[in-house]
């Protein structure tokens, strides 16, 4: 089995419109217009020294956000996929969507699981089946690691407490100064992982079934022994009582 690479899903609106506020609310009001990602740490945080397999980052193109996502490609390297606003909503088209395809792609691509670190904190569609908390459960079921980081007042909490249980969830909140700076007043501090827990990849479905169907085997070997053994002991029994007969009644003997 090869070593478990990390494989990133990056809501960016999500992650960064959640950040605005909390810069309000630590750095005042001006802090909102100000904040940014610092999109290397943000990868660190997710990547925790592990191996990187992949990421998939999505977004929307507004008027004026071009710049942001120019940032991420130089910082990380990393092409995000971009989606227009609706011109009626004014909300981002195909955004959850995109994410999901990608997950469930991962498991199928992937023949040992992985880590699948998910950077948002909707929830929503849970409870149809659907969105990411349902797909991050089908990863699970495959054996994939679980890990959740998102602000802690923006995450939905059935999926807080959930990740928490099977996996790891990480508050960005403890990380703002790491992740985020303030265009033209403040850089950002450099990341400190010493308290980062981290998840360990299950079985797949497949290594389950084969150790299954091995243990089956083995033990249905180990049954068949001991039913030959106790078949040739019952046979040395009725060996040695005929002898003892035939020897006390003189049989065989003129």
């Amino acid at each position: 089995m090869s070593t478990p690479g990390v494989h990133i899903y990056l809501d960016n609106s999500n992650v960064f419109l959640s950040a605005r506020n909390i810069a309000r609310e630590r750095e005042g009001i001006n802090a909102k217009q100000q904040v940014r990602l610092q999109f290397s740490s943000v990868v660190d945080l997710a990547l925790a020294g592990r191996p990187y397999a992949s990421a998939t980052v999505v977004g929307s193109v507004p008027p004026g956000e071009r710049e942001v996502w120019d940032r991420l490609a130089h910082a990380t390297g990393v092409r995000p996929e971009l989606y227009e606003r609706g011109n009626l909503t004014g909300t981002e088209q195909g955004v959850d969507q995109c994410l999901q395809v990608h997950m469930l792609r991962a498991i199928k691509d992937w023949k040992d699981p992985q880590v699948a670190v998910l950077m948002t904190g909707d929830g929503a569609g849970y409870d149809d089946g659907v969105g990411f908390h349902a797909d991050l459960e089908r990863m699970h079921e495959s054996g994939w690691a679980i890990e959740v980081i998102s602000w802690r007042g923006n995450c939905k909490k059935t999926l807080r407490e959930w990740a928490t249980k099977v996996g790891v969830f990480i508050a960005l909140d403890d990380y703002y100064d790491q992740v985020t700076y303030l265009e033209g007043h403040r850089t950002s501090r450099p990341l400190n992982l010493a308290s980062r827990p981290v998840a360990v990849p299950g079985k797949s479905p497949a290594l389950m079934a084969e150790e299954r169907i091995r243990a089956e085997y083995e033990a249905r070997l180990i049954a068949i022994s001991r039913e030959l053994e106790a078949a040739k002991a019952s046979a040395l029994e009725k060996a040695a009582k005929k002898a003892r007969f035939e020897k006390r009644f003189g049989r065989g003997t003129r």
